[in-house]
């Protein structure tokens, strides 16, 4: 604990804010662009598996069972390895931000089947017989209304991608956790493990936290507008 409390310490973290600030920078920039790719791959496999049709549906079964079934760890060093090995390297940041949009895009792809499937069937039926095709239908009607039972655990997921930018430590990347364990173990700056961490952990916390808390005051507020119009609350709690 003295490490802590040590003013020595803290006034290195202060001369090399810098560092702390670019790993944050590298940190956010991985994942706007992995969450822009889990998006499209999330709303791409989403709507096979509720497209009624038994190919596409086992093609996004088959994404979402492997993606979710290993370990976002393991999916980036073997990505990371494959590559590098093949004399086809992509540099770390680009690594982490296709595994974190793969890995999260699974998830993302259950939160938008569960939510066309929270639809009543009857909004469905409605639209064909209006004469839509299947992307008119989603387009038009059933995405618009499923759209606020989905965001709430997108968000979600949207702090979880942020927490596991920190997976980039082990294949060297420039990530927030990545500088701080440099910065920790630097021949100038070693030493300072506790305020480092301290400093990564608050950093990661300012992110995350109001992401969280929007999530959760999102789908209290959703809860109590469906009690006020009498309609039954629905939920996403088990694809976060």
């Amino acid at each position: 604990m003295a490490g802590l409390f040590s003013a020595d310490a803290w006034s290195k973290i202060w001369t090399y804010r810098g560092t702390f600030l670019l790993g944050l920078e590298n940190t956010a920039l991985t994942a706007v662009f992995a969450l822009a790719l889990a998006l499209v791959l999330g709303i791409l496999f989403g709507l096979f598996a509720t497209s009624g049709n038994r190919a596409l549906a086992f093609i996004a079964r088959v994404y979402v069972e492997v993606i979710q079934n290993t370990p976002v760890l393991l999916q980036m060093c073997f990505l990371y390895y494959a590559l590098a090995f093949s004399g086809n390297s992509i540099g770390i940041i680009n690594t982490g931000i296709l595994t974190l949009g793969i890995y999260h895009g699974a998830y993302m792809a259950e939160v938008v089947r569960s939510g066309i499937e929270a639809i009543p069937r009857g909004q469905f039926e409605a639209a064909m017989a209006q004469g839509f095709g299947y992307l008119q239908r989603m387009y038009y009607i059933i995405l618009p209304q499923s759209i606020k039972i989905i965001l709430p655990p997108m968000v979600n997921q949207v702090v979880n991608l942020i927490k596991n930018t920190s997976c980039l430590y082990i294949v060297g990347g420039a990530d927030l956790i990545s500088v701080t364990y440099s910065f920790v173990t630097g021949e100038n700056t070693g030493g300072a493990y506790a305020p480092a961490y301290l400093v990564s952990g608050l950093l990661f916390f300012i992110v995350c936290c109001p992401l969280s808390s929007l999530a959760s005051m999102w789908e209290i507020s959703l809860k109590k507008r469906d009690v006020r119009t009498g309609r039954p609350a629905k939920s996403l709690e088990g694809v976060r």
